[in-house]
């Protein structure tokens, strides 16, 4: 079955934030706190997968138990897809409107741009960026408090940089912001800015 997802990591004032947390936060939380949510990460984080291109030869639970953790939580995924409450819908409650500075969007088909990214970081870098796995709820304090982690994160020696690159198996048009790109130029940009962040990953079709 085909489907369409995105990644965006948006920016708001404090009271859009205030506002999107009685919401958001919840199913967040719902979505970390299943049993099978940590025990999948926990087994990343104990055997970080191998080079995706030797995946479709040898492909296993522990390459699917690793899809299942970075695919849409289901719960924000209901919420922002207007299941759960008719009232908001993701594009229009938290994308609309937004500057090109001050948000960072990804879209792909049969793909989830969190577990290209989280694959071409692995488990010690992604244990710097806050949330979990693409989601998160950050006021301008948070935000600006996070962005030395985010930074260790995303900084990279050019050998560095080019393994990751290779890991990343998404398909970019000419011009288009990477995974491994756009969340540093936007976390900066609300610090800069005194804003706070918003990452939400979901279906959209």
């Amino acid at each position: 079955m085909g489907f369409t997802s995105a990644w965006a990591i948006s920016c708001h004032t404090y009271e859009d934030i205030a506002d999107l947390t009685p919401r958001l936060l919840p199913a967040m939380r719902a979505d970390r706190d299943t049993p099978e949510a940590a025990r999948r990460r926990q087994a990343w984080q104990r055997a970080p997968l191998p080079d995706h291109r030797t995946w479709y030869e040898n492909y296993g639970p522990e390459i699917e138990s690793f899809r299942e953790l970075t695919a849409p939580g289901a719960h924000v995924d209901e919420l922002c897809g207007g299941r759960t409450d008719p009232s908001f819908h993701v594009v229009d409650d938290v994308w609309d409107g937004q500057s090109e500075d001050g948000i960072f969007i990804t879209v792909h088909s049969k793909e989830y741009a969190v577990s290209s990214l989280l694959h071409a970081l692995g488990p010690t870098r992604a244990a710097l960026l806050p949330g979990w796995c693409g989601t998160f709820l950050l006021t301008p304090a948070q935000a600006a408090a996070s962005l030395p982690h985010v930074e260790r994160a995303f900084t990279f020696t050019p050998a560095e940089r080019a393994a990751a690159e290779a890991q990343d198996w998404l398909d970019y048009s000419t011009g288009e912001e990477s995974v491994l790109d756009g969340p540093l130029r936007v976390w900066r940009t609300a610090a800069r800015t005194g804003m706070g962040l918003c990452g939400l990953s979901v279906h959209l079709g």
